[in-house]
Formats: C-alpha cells, structure tokens, sequence
C-alpha cells in the first residue's frame, strides 16, 4: 500500500472530537474527586467542632478561595491539555498568582505582628495534621482526573500531570479546610500552599508514565 492510499484510508470516516464531551467528562472528574475527598475526611478526621460559629467563617472563606482558585484555573488548563493545539497562553503564569498573593498576605501578617507571634502563626496546633491529610484526601482525586486525561491526546505529559497534582491537591486542601482548627493566613499560605504544590510535583513524576498513549 502507498503512502498516499494510507493517508486516504485513515482520514475517511473520521468524526470531529466531541468538545462538549470532554467538558462534561472532566467536570464529572472533578466533582466526582470532590465528594470523595470530602467524603474521607469525614471519614477520617470529620469537621471542625465550632465550624457552626462565625469565628472562623473569615479564615475559612480565605483557604476556599485560594484553594477554589486554583482548581478554577487548574481545571481551564486541564480542559486545553487534554487535546493537543489548544492555545493556553497566559493560563500557566495565571497559575501562579494565588500562590503570590497568598505569600503576600501571609508576609504582611507577619510583618505586623511580633516575632515572638510567628511561630504560632506558622506552626498552629495540627500543622504535621497538615502534611497527612492532603495529599491523603488528593488520591482519589488524581486518580479521576487521571481517567480523564487518558481520554483524550496529551502531549505534554509532565506538565499535564503536574496541572492534575496541582488540581487534586487543591481538591484535598478544600476538603482539609473543613476540618482545619488552624485560622492564620501564614499557616494557608505555607502548609497549604507546600502541599498543593507536592501534589503537583508527584503528578508531575507520575505524568509521563500514567499519561502515556
């Protein structure tokens, strides 16, 4: 067979990529990724006792928003990865500017107060809690997203998984919030911030071998 008789038999009879398809798939993932992780930190750790009171509701509004930003965000890159020739310029370096600003806030908070004050600011009571609980609650999430992504042609694999990371790590933080007793924005800044971004680094690992087709 030529080449040219090969072209022609592999280019007839091809539909065009189902674009609506895809959306509804991955916000199948992320939503299904959601209620899981929520539904295992209930399971494990379960909800802040005083999450009624309003004490908190500004502390809490602030790990949400950062944490909600960046699955917005994340979740836009997703949606470009999955298909090769999509333009996504400007959407990376978008990526970053939570981090920035919460690294901001967290270094005006700290500039304000004593040194003395840090450690409590930066530390809390449950910040090795932390550690555990998000990348715990960001499995099944990476997981969903990773089933997605295998439906579609990415070609960039590395910076495909890392955007997932990023994604099921912010997953994990938003369901860790709900149980979080440590209200500081030093504390969000650098626990949350660190874990979201292992979550990518692993992701980023795990890309070119999950993420192969």
């Amino acid at each position: 067979m030529k080449t040219e008789q090969l072209i022609d038999l592999l280019s007839t009879n091809v539909e065009p990529v189902k674009t609506g398809q895809f959306r509804k798939t991955l916000a199948f993932a992320i939503i299904a990724g959601a209620g899981a992780a929520f539904c295992i930190m209930l399971a494990t750790v379960g909800l802040r006792p005083d999450l009624a009171t309003t004490s908190h509701i500004p502390f809490l509004a602030v790990k949400l928003a950062f944490t909600i930003t960046l699955i917005a965000l994340g979740t836009l890159l997703l949606s470009k990865l999955v298909r090769p020739g999509q333009a996504r310029r400007g959407l990376f370096t978008a990526l970053l500017l939570p981090f920035l600003v919460i690294a901001i806030a967290a270094g005006v908070v700290l500039a304000s107060d004593t040194p003395m004050a840090w450690g409590r600011m930066i530390f809390g009571m449950n910040w090795a809690m932390c550690l555990l609980c998000i990348p715990l609650f960001a499995v099944v999430p990476l997981v969903a997203l990773t089933w997605f992504l295998r439906k579609g042609a990415p070609t960039e694999l590395r910076r495909t998984g890392a955007i997932a990371g990023l994604v099921a790590g912010a997953l994990g933080a938003t369901a860790y919030a709900f149980h979080c007793p440590d209200d500081s924005i030093p504390f969000i800044a650098i626990w949350y911030g660190a874990m979201v971004a292992m979550c990518g680094l692993v992701g980023a690992m795990l890309g070119p071998k999950l993420l192969r087709w």
